[in-house]
């Protein structure tokens, strides 16, 4: 029998699920499973790149790990960045790989340094912004990922994670590691529903997105308020708004809406109420399933919490034996686990 592939990915413990969260990555992740051999990171130690509450830190990615399952992620394939001390001990190693200059090319640090600067009293800029890349390459290729499920935002730092893998090869004369190749899947771009043309995002601010698990009455009045039209359009084209309604409604897929709204649309009678109904009908629904299945994980809190943290131990022993020849290569010293 043929071996499958194996695919990374990773999500930070930033606090709630949003769909765009949900549509853009975790709905993929599920599909992902049934076909590939998949191994899923909640990246704490990423977390603390940017200001952040300890305590709250615990709380968020313990939430998020609910949140995954709750949505049809296997909790065998989940685990804890932070319970896998092997990532830190590689981006070390890495880090001896990786020029200055690499990091500082990286869009995202100067996006998320500018931020610092705006949001933080003190502008502290860690030196953890700057190296996280090299983490980031760690956390896949310490699984010996041969693919990584990513978007266009992510691409620079699968490029890096390559050059760092080339360059270790290269200075010992061994391909050890395997170049992973970027996996482009068909996800929606989705957008906030007050401002469409930002991406749907919880930086932005509590109006820019919405709760997976999120009460109700909330996620219907968010849709009611949607922005639709702004007046600036050109002649013949859908507006953002509208366009970001239709790109819910199919990734949430209620088809049957969708197909017949989008007629509407196209002989010119479509009313904006009729679409934001089904949207928010569509989202409500998909919710509700979800909040009851989180509501059986955590009626079972104690159990749950423990089959994770055994599945990061047995993920783990992959990322022992990969730091184990890694550092026999690099002339380290060496213990046998």
């Amino acid at each position: 029998m043929e071996q499958r592939k194996q695919v990374l990915s990773a999500i930070q413990p930033t606090g709630q699920m949003h769909f765009g969260n949900y549509f853009g990555a975790v709905k993929n992740w599920v599909a992902l499973q049934e076909k590939y051999d998949c191994t899923y990171g909640v990246v704490d130690y990423h977390a603390m790149t940017m200001p952040y509450n300890p305590k709250k830190l615990r709380e968020n990615t313990w939430e998020l790990l609910f949140n995954l399952m709750a949505v049809g992620v296997k909790p065998e394939s989940l685990f804890i960045q932070s319970l896998v001390p092997e990532h830190t001990e590689l981006c070390w190693i890495f880090n001896c790989f990786t020029s200055y200059g690499q990091l500082t090319r990286m869009t995202q640090f100067k996006d998320k340094s500018a931020q610092v600067a705006e949001t933080a009293t003190d502008s502290f800029i860690s030196a953890g912004l700057l190296d996280y890349p090299v983490l980031q390459a760690a956390d896949i290729l310490i699984y010996r990922a041969d693919y990584v499920p990513v978007g266009k935002d992510q691409e620079q730092h699968l490029e890096l994670t390559r050059n760092i893998a080339q360059r270790f090869n290269n200075q010992m004369g061994k391909e050890y590691f395997v170049l992973p190749e970027p996996l482009y899947t068909e996800v929606p771009k989705v957008r906030s529903t007050a401002d469409p043309t930002r991406k749907m995002s919880k930086s932005a601010g509590e109006k820019h997105y919405i709760d997976v698990f999120g009460d109700d009455n909330r996620i219907r009045k968010q849709i009611r308020s949607a922005v639709t039209d702004t007046g600036d359009t050109p002649a013949g084209e859908m507006s953002p708004g509208v366009d970001n309604l239709f790109t819910l409604l199919k990734a949430a897929e209620s088809m049957e809406a969708y197909e017949s709204l989008m007629k509407d649309y196209e002989a010119g009678e479509l009313k904006y109420v009729d679409l934001k109904d089904a949207v928010a009908d569509a989202l409500v629904g998909l919710s509700a399933d979800f909040k009851a299945r989180k509501e059986a994980l955590k009626a079972d809190k104690k159990e749950i919490k423990n089959q994770i943290k055994a599945s990061s131990a047995e993920i783990r022993k992959k990322a022992q034996e990969t730091v184990r020849a890694v550092k026999e290569m690099a002339g380290l010293s060496n213990v046998k686990f």
